[in-house]
């Protein structure tokens, strides 16, 4: 299979890399990340380890492949999908944090699926990742049901030994990622703590009503999400990767600009939506704003 990954940061060259094992690909993003890759390959370390050449590229128009993964941070999107706009995909899967793939259905003519990928990624210099954790990769259709696409996405990570599942609860999936999403980074980010001490630290209750949050608002959406399977998602997921940093957190260690509008701000805007209150993930989000502001980092 062709594939193209566009934003290739530290999860995007993880999964692009571990795809070059079995299939043609092409990473774009930025330099001197891109220009390290085409001159000596990519360098994966940590719990796995490969080293592959794929093709490395700094511009994402007018490309073409069988799919193209999205793995920008989410307040990228926009430029992603104007890129991609000017090429030729058979399908576009979003691996992005927040609620990003409606932006991509208004401005894209493939289709989109919508997916997860729990694998742990961490950029250590150019040309080098390091994978944190071994993970899997979710994907299917927004509405949810079965997906001929989905499955062929399956079947190009399993050739790639990649643990993929094509599911057909992506809807339940996603506020469930969100969930997780929501209930560890914007704790971890403000103080400044690894993804296990975020439960089981004096924020925990913090992280775990902000969980029932989002569970909240995706009933309202019509998406059968029990409070209960969102604490034990945050749970496990903090438990499983204890000792990384979430991506928020490592965002606010380095002064830069973070996914609060993606993650707690999805949740807020479909809140207030539906009329369902949603105080500690609009807490959270007037802090992580505040800090940006402060830093003069916010995009807006």
């Amino acid at each position: 299979m062709e594939v193209l990954v566009y934003g290739a940061g530290a999860l995007g060259s993880l999964i692009g890399g571990l795809l070059a094992r079995a299939h043609d690909v092409t990473l774009v993003g930025r330099d001197p990340h891109m220009r390290r890759i085409r001159d000596d390959g990519l360098r994966i370390g940590g719990e796995l380890d490969a080293h592959v050449r794929p093709r490395a590229l700094t511009d994402g128009t007018h490309r073409s492949a069988d799919l193209a993964l999205v793995t920008t941070k989410a307040y990228d999107t926009d430029a992603a999908a104007r890129d991609l706009a000017t090429g030729e995909y058979d399908a576009v899967c979003s691996l992005q944090n927040g609620l990003t793939e409606e932006r991509l259905v208004a401005a894209l003519d493939p289709p989109v699926l919508a997916g997860t990928a729990s694998y742990g990624a961490r950029f250590l210099e150019p040309g080098r990742v390091r994978c944190t954790g071994v993970g899997e990769v979710v994907v299917g259709t927004l509405s949810g049901g079965a997906s001929a696409l989905a499955t062929r996405v399956e079947g190009a990570c399993d050739a790639a030994e990649i643990e993929a599942v094509a599911a057909d609860d992506m809807p339940r999936r996603r506020y469930e990622k969100l969930a997780v999403n929501a209930g560890i980074n914007g704790v971890s980010a403000l103080a400044r703590v690894a993804n296990g001490e975020t439960l089981t630290g004096p924020g925990g209750d913090v992280s775990r009503e902000a969980a029932r949050e989002v569970a909240a608002v995706a009933r309202a959406e019509g998406v059968d999400l029990r409070d209960a399977e969102t604490v034990a998602a945050v749970e496990g997921v903090a438990r499983d990767t204890a000792a990384n940093r979430s991506s928020m957190c490592e965002d606010v260690t380095h002064g830069r600009r973070t996914e609060v509008d993606a993650i707690y701000g999805s949740v807020v805007e479909r809140a207030d939506e539906h009329g369902v209150a949603v105080p500690t993930c609009r807490m959270l989000a007037a802090l992580i704003r505040a800090w940006e502001v402060g830093e003069g980092v916010r995009g807006d």
